[in-house]
């Protein structure tokens, strides 16, 4: 009884925290079609999307504003953006819920909300105007949805991204990239830059492990590059998982295909949530990982959630000259000369350089 208690006052407060959606396509029958995220939910009269933060309420699809779940101040890198403004102070902030059911979440108390009914906790009602006026305050260069995922919050984050732009306040999302077309063309132009996790290369891992389909994350992948979004991918390694040879060199070879300028974040596992039997990735995994994503030919490759000096500094894919050195998310030296909008070069040899070096 208390859990069901507890799940009819999450709702009811929830609900209060939200306004009319046009990512929406309303059907008979009081059906309405949600198109924030690749799953395009079809969402009955009372029900919810699989995020649970989205609603059909008398025929109107009905989405989160007006709250944050967490927000705090980090360096640039540890979202992780390698190739954006190096030390640059960031904005983060999140909301409540996911479209994906990952067993490795490490944000699982505000994203697995059917799972948690404490995050009521953790709702902190707050303007668009708030949010910015506090990042010129801190100084923070870049605003960025982050901790759930913001495919979901996207008309609250679009509120808030047009009000950083006439500040001159940079955009992003931190995703697991299931977005729509639809919803990335809604947030444009004020997405400045997307870091994508790509999960894994293996369909069944994605439907059975995640709930989503591979292909739908590959598009969005491909569609944001096309469409001139600066694009990081973090690919987070969990022993029997996503570290076979196949797959590791499936995910180097497609991200190659689209652009080898693309950096890709290899990361360390750390029991977590529902997989706390797993052991954490240790360096060898990561060392294999890099240097099959460097035989394919990616230029910008780096190692997280370990201490591996070679693996998480910056150097030109041409000479070898170290660019940017790194130890952990803080910059010990820079030595990149911006060049032009998504260029720099470098100093040695003259080598064009990827990334945004405002």
């Amino acid at each position: 009884m208390l859990k069901r208690q507890n799940h009819s006052n999450f709702k009811r407060e929830l609900d209060k925290r939200s306004s009319l959606s046009p990512l929406c396509l309303k059907l008979n029958n009081s059906l309405v079609r949600c198109l924030a995220c690749a799953h395009k939910c079809l969402i009955s009269e009372g029900a919810r999307g699989i995020c649970k933060v989205r609603f059909n309420k008398n025929g109107s699809l009905y989405a989160p504003r007006g709250y944050i779940s967490s927000m705090g101040l980090d360096p640039i890198e540890k979202k992780p953006f390698f190739h954006i403004a190096p030390g640059a102070k960031t904005l983060s902030y999140g909301m409540l819920g996911c479209n994906f059911k990952c067993p490795f979440c490490q944000n699982h108390t505000i994203s697995q909300i059917s799972d948690n009914f404490d995050c009521l906790e953790n709702f902190h009602d707050i303007e668009p105007s708030q949010i910015i006026d506090y990042a010129i305050n801190q100084n923070a260069k870049i605003i960025i949805s982050t901790y759930n995922e913001p495919v979901i919050t996207s008309e609250w984050s679009l509120e808030i991204f047009k009000l950083a732009a006439e500040k001159q306040i940079k955009s992003a999302y931190v995703s697991n990239g299931y977005a729509s077309e639809e919803v990335l063309n809604f947030l444009m132009p004020y997405l400045d830059f997307l870091n994508i996790d790509l999960k894994t290369f293996n369909s069944e891992n994605y439907s059975k492990v995640i709930g989503g389909k591979l292909e739908n994350v590959l598009q969005t992948i491909q569609h944001a590059y096309k469409m001139g979004i600066w694009i990081e991918i973090v690919t987070l390694l969990i022993k029997d998982f996503n570290t076979d040879d196949a797959q590791l060199n499936s995910m180097s070879e497609f991200i190659a295909n689209i652009s080898p300028d693309i950096p890709w974040h290899i990361t360390a596992f750390h029991p977590s949530y529902k997989m706390t039997d797993k052991p954490s990735t240790d360096e060898a995994i990561i060392r294999k990982a890099f240097n099959i994503a460097k035989e394919k030919g990616l230029k910008y490759v780096y190692a997280g959630n370990i201490q591996s000096s070679d693996m998480e500094n910056t150097y030109c894919h041409c000479c070898g000259e170290l660019l940017i050195e790194r130890n952990c998310y803080f910059i010990k030296s820079f030595n990149i000369k911006p060049d032009c909008e998504k260029a720099g070069k470098c100093p040695k040899c003259g080598s064009s350089i990827a990334g945004i070096w405002f």
